[in-house]
């Protein structure tokens, strides 16, 4: 029984933190850059995006976005989002040790997207 409350308390913690950390991305002014012109880069694989994405975004992989960032406009803003949000910081975090300044993570694409459509 002990494990079980345990196991439960667990995912009741990664759900919280996922509902903290989807509001606080997805409701952080996204929307707002968007229509100012904000780029979607998105993070995920090659086949990954073939799947379905945002139309309009730019991928680039996590995997070669150390190689490929200067193919991005360090003078644009960028939105980073990936499946479920942990690659998007990671490239976020990547960019802004490139140099740009103006990068923000949007986490699931799929949240993203929402967002977008009225």
């Amino acid at each position: 029984m002990k494990y079980v409350l345990t196991f439960c308390a667990i995912i009741l913690i990664i759900y919280a933190a996922y509902r903290v950390y989807r509001f606080q991305t997805i409701d952080n002014g996204l929307p707002e850059l968007l229509k100012k012109g904000a780029v979607i880069l998105d993070v995920r694989t090659e086949k990954e995006y073939e799947t379905g994405h945002i139309e309009g975004s730019v991928n680039i992989s996590l995997g070669t976005i150390r190689e490929r960032y200067a193919e991005l406009d360090p003078a644009k803003t960028y939105i980073t989002v990936c499946s479920h949000g942990l690659r998007s910081v990671k490239a976020e975090n990547i960019l802004k040790e490139k140099g740009f300044r103006d990068v923000h993570n949007g986490g699931a694409w799929t949240d993203l997207q929402k967002t977008m459509t009225p």
